[in-house]
């Protein structure tokens, strides 16, 4: 399916969302997570009401620092290591519990192979339009099969204020040295990618396959339900 809410002015570059929007990212979190997991809970310390305990030390760090919200790398570092202080570690064995905990995550957070035809969609596409990438997650698109797709990776947090706000699209303009306008970003929330891409001035589109509910009610550009449908952008 493919619908165009608006007709698309123009476009030179198109921005990807990544997780959810090239793979499907749940199984990959539920790994990542499953791996910290398994190392906090091989630590004597570590409370058995696990998830309680975890949710507490986010929302503290987040107290500490409000400014963690827009960068989810740091905020997980930050609830790791306040866990481990928390709990009564000294602060070297601290440090070494909580970077090892995140390196777990991590590790098995970039376990991502994204499908040959979605390769191929990305070739067919980078033939006629610059590639770009703009993300709220903490996956390191240089450890997986998405490694020199774009010629740009923005990510909420080392390079700007999350999505929607405007900043990565903004960021995004500056560098690659086009208007708003001409930058057409591709992503699976409203709330995040299509706001985003709105109320930056650029174009949107919302790949709506998910039963998810959202607040945001303004329209993307197009909305399809399957990233195929964007060969529909190759330029004939």
């Amino acid at each position: 399916m493919i619908r165009f809410n608006r007709a698309l002015s123009p476009v030179s570059v198109l921005s990807f969302d990544l997780d959810d929007t090239l793979y499907n990212n749940h199984p990959i979190i539920k790994s990542a997570l499953q791996a910290q997991a398994d190392y906090l809970e091989a630590l004597e310390q570590w409370p058995t009401d696990s998830m309680s305990y975890w949710l507490t030390c986010r929302d503290n760090a987040l107290k500490h620092d409000a400014t963690l919200i827009d960068d989810v790398t740091r905020w997980r570092q930050a609830a790791l290591h306040y866990a481990m202080t928390d709990l009564g570690f000294s602060a070297e064995q601290a440090q070494l519990h909580a970077e090892n905990a995140y390196q777990a995550f991590a590790d098995a957070r970039s376990q991502i192979n994204v499908t040959n035809e979605v390769l191929e969609l990305l070739t067919n596409l980078s033939k006629h339009y610059r590639l770009i990438a703009i993300t709220n997650g903490n996956v390191e698109v240089e450890k997986f099969n998405l490694n020199g797709v774009f010629e740009l990776v923005l990510q909420a947090g080392p390079h700007g204020k999350a999505k929607p706000h405007s900043a990565l699209f903004d960021s995004a303009a500056k560098h690659l040295k086009v208007p708003h306008k001409e930058i057409l970003h591709i992503g699976d929330s409203l709330d995040t990618d299509v706001q985003g891409a709105n109320n930056a001035g650029c174009q949107s589109v919302w790949l709506n396959n998910q039963a998810t509910q959202y607040r945001y009610q303004g329209l993307a550009d197009i909305e399809i339900s399957n990233i195929m449908a964007l060969n529909h952008l190759v330029k004939k």
